[in-house]
């Protein structure tokens, strides 16, 4: 995979100006090498900067949402082996999960991509709806990831740990309406104060 790697990495780099439509297909045949998306916006960064390597980043993996949408409604069959993946990883029971969780689950690199992807699929009612929270899901993980992928991932293993742990928290926290509520009280109550 590393050599694959490389060998794409500079023939997009001596690409010229087909450069970013050549790393968009990167994006969304990274899938076929088992490359993680994480690495993919490293190289767009290094490539293109932050903001040209994150909007290269966003088409790309918005595109490779949008084919995992159409695959699922082509081959449905595909559906109940990655339901099992998502069983593994969320439980059995359906949840509801708000945008901004979406969005922290996406910058987790170690939970599969489509696994958010499968969620949206049977949260929303068409590819229109699907297509604008998978983009919106995207957005801080194709900025994280390209500006500071490859921090992340030089990173001491406890110091990752501690940023997962701190992602689950708030993760939790964000789907807690109870919580959520009192810290809204308690913002209320201390600013009116003021």
């Amino acid at each position: 995979m590393e050599q694959a790697t490389e060998t794409i990495f500079r023939f997009i780099e001596e690409s010229g100006w087909l450069a970013p439509v050549f790393f968009i297909l990167f994006h969304m045949f990274r899938q076929l090498l088992f490359i993680p998306v994480l690495l993919v916006c490293l190289i767009g960064g290094y490539l293109f900067g932050i903001v040209h390597g994150t909007v290269y980043s966003l088409i790309g993996m918005t595109i490779v949402s949008m084919s995992f949408y159409y695959i699922v409604q082509l081959f449905p069959s595909i559906l109940p082996k990655i339901r099992k993946i998502k069983a593994k990883w969320f439980g059995d029971e359906e949840h509801s999960f708000h945008i901004s969780q979406l969005m922290i689950i996406r910058l987790m690199p170690f939970i599969h991509f489509h696994l958010t992807s499968l969620y949206l699929v049977e949260s929303t009612k068409s590819l229109k709806e699907y297509t604008k929270l998978s983009f919106y899901s995207l957005i801080p993980a194709a900025f994280t990831f390209t500006a500071f992928g490859h921090i992340i991932s030089e990173l001491p293993v406890f110091v990752a740990g501690g940023l997962v742990v701190i992602l689950g928290v708030m993760f939790y926290l964000i789907g807690r309406k109870d919580i959520m509520l009192k810290c809204n009280e308690w913002i209320s109550a201390r600013f009116s104060q003021h």
